[in-house]
């Protein structure tokens, strides 16, 4: 019995379509589908390794192969067994799109669905063929995960720095690709500044990418794991990160205080002491800042403020 015409979906939908099939077919056969009575040679085309049906093509299981280059590189088990029972009862029920590499179909879009439909058995699977360049290719399995939400934030900004640094794209074109803000690009390459140990902790989502956002604040490595963990072990949200963020912004800028604070007493100690010694009595300063303030003179009788007077007229 004939399979049901399968549905495109949204997304990348628009790489599909009957004409792909046509030209795919008339490029391998030399004839179109709509002359069904020319028979395809053997030579040509093996029917058990690509059959048309019901205008899509079938490809074995065994003859596609993942893209080296695919932005995502974390596939969750628990997802892909639920994908793998859906695919059992229904069927894969959008094509892949590869691209012909030798004797095998490299995936250009749709690895998940490849990967579920391995699980759970099936031996060939719908594509459509197309020929990409390089950039080409990782641009719409950018474009295909982003839809879809499958890449985690560091897979993502990996794949926009690899789109600036390889293909020399701006951040402007990125997010005309991707339909993103550039503000959304940026920051999510600002990502990428976290420590290593950190961003692993962000792929594997056991903080989330406000928690990361948050850390991007703290220069100093130690302390910007430390939190981390801290945020791991303490379920703290990102307000609560946000709050401990300032205050070890705070910390240094408090201790280099005190350290200058204490050497400018030292200073005024001994010149209350240079002062004492000259007018032979108590010498008080008090500074409003480094260059303001006022010198008080204790005298303990009339005589000794005459004195100091004096004192002070010699000065002159």
């Amino acid at each position: 019995m004939a399979k049901a015409k399968r549905g495109l979906g949204k997304g990348l939908g628009a790489f599909f379509g009957e004409e792909v099939v046509q030209e795919v077919v008339k490029e391998q056969t030399g004839e179109s589908l709509e002359n069904p009575e020319r028979e395809i040679e053997k030579d040509q085309i093996q029917k058990s390794d690509i059959e048309e049906e019901s205008g899509e093509i079938f490809v074995k299981i065994s003859k596609i192969e993942p893209n080296r280059e695919q932005p995502r590189k974390d596939f969750k088990e628990e997802q892909l067994q639920e994908l793998a029972d859906s695919i059992r009862q229904y069927g894969v029920l959008q094509p892949l799109l590869v691209q012909k590499k030798g004797d095998l179909y490299e995936i250009i879009a749709g690895e998940r669905r490849w990967r579920a439909a391995k699980l759970a058995g099936v031996k060939e699977i719908p594509v459509v063929i197309r020929e990409y360049g390089k950039q080409q290719a990782m641009e719409i399995a950018l474009i295909e995960n982003v839809q879809r939400e499958d890449l985690n934030p560091i897979e993502e900004a990996v794949a926009y720095q690899r789109l600036m640094q390889e293909f020399h794209l701006k951040q402007e074109e990125i997010a005309e690709r991707v339909s993103k803000n550039r503000s959304t690009i940026t920051n999510s390459m600002r990502l990428l500044n976290l420590v290593p140990e950190v961003q692993q902790m962000l792929m594997e989502g056991l903080i989330t990418s406000g928690h990361a956002r948050a850390l991007l604040a703290i220069q100093d490595e130690d302390n910007q794991l430390k939190l981390a963990e801290k945020i791991v072990q303490n379920h703290l949200s990102v307000r609560e990160v946000e709050k401990a963020v300032k205050a070890i912004g705070k910390e240094p800028k408090e201790k280099k205080k005190e350290k200058e604070d204490e050497a400018l007493e030292l200073i005024f100690k001994n010149l209350e002491d240079r002062m004492k010694m000259v007018v032979g009595t108590k010498v008080n300063i008090s500074r409003k800042d480094r260059s303001k303030g006022k010198i008080e003179i204790e005298y303990y009788s009339e005589a000794e403020l005459e004195r100091i007077v004096e004192l002070i007229e010699t000065i002159g």
